[in-house]
């Protein structure tokens, strides 16, 4: 099995490169993500691979960072899911969007993803909540980030989250806790204070 390819970029578009190895071509499947942090063409590439063999055919897909690979053999655990539309997702939303959306049950960024219905974005919450918080513990890279959509935003939440992990809470109902407070207070959660997120969060858990 291929698990990582290190060759010269022979062509390239958003969903596909084809790399030269020591003369052999290898047509490596990408999100468009992946795509706009390739190298020129003519120039050298690492990429991470995913080896998917079937009986008529070996596929290769390709990813810039051991996280994003990761995410990717994670979605297609998920029923309907499958490499083409796991891709189509990697390239809507990069890899700490993604986990942030999962573990707070975005439904609405998820499903403005081409290809992600109501079911599916169900579907991605339910069975990867949990483990899309598992991907990195807190304070590493791969953390879900505070993008827009999220709660509270700034360093508050952050500490209100590792707050809440320490507790005992498992990462993706840390952040559903804050989402929910979002809801809850709107405006008004931005400009709320550490303590005050926590109390809050935990009268949710409770």
């Amino acid at each position: 099995m291929i698990a990582s390819l290190n060759g010269i970029v022979r062509s390239k578009s958003p969903g596909s490169i084809v790399l030269d190895v020591q003369g052999v071509g290898y047509e490596v499947f990408i999100s468009s993500r992946t795509y706009d942090l390739l190298p020129a063409i003519g120039e050298e590439c690492f990429l991470l691979i995913q080896t998917n063999v079937r009986e008529d055919a070996i596929t290769l897909f390709g990813f810039e960072k051991q996280e994003t690979k990761k995410l990717f053999l994670l979605l297609v655990t998920v029923s309907g899911i499958g490499p083409k539309l796991a891709l189509a997702i990697l390239s809507g939303l990069g890899s700490e969007e993604l986990t942030t959306a999962i573990s707070m049950e975005d439904y609405a960024r998820l499903t403005a993803i081409s290809g992600v219905g109501k079911k599916t974005a169900q579907r991605l919450c339910v069975e990867l909540g949990e483990k899309v918080g598992r991907l990195a513990p807190s304070g590493v890279e791969g953390q879900p980030s505070v993008v827009s959509g999220s709660p509270a935003q700034g360093n508050a939440v952050q500490d209100a989250v590792s707050a809440l992990i320490n507790l005992g809470y498992p990462q993706h109902l840390a952040w559903q806790a804050l989402r929910r407070v979002q809801k809850q207070h709107g405006e008004g959660a931005d400009a709320m204070a550490v303590e005050e997120l926590i109390r809050l969060a935990l009268q949710g858990l409770a």
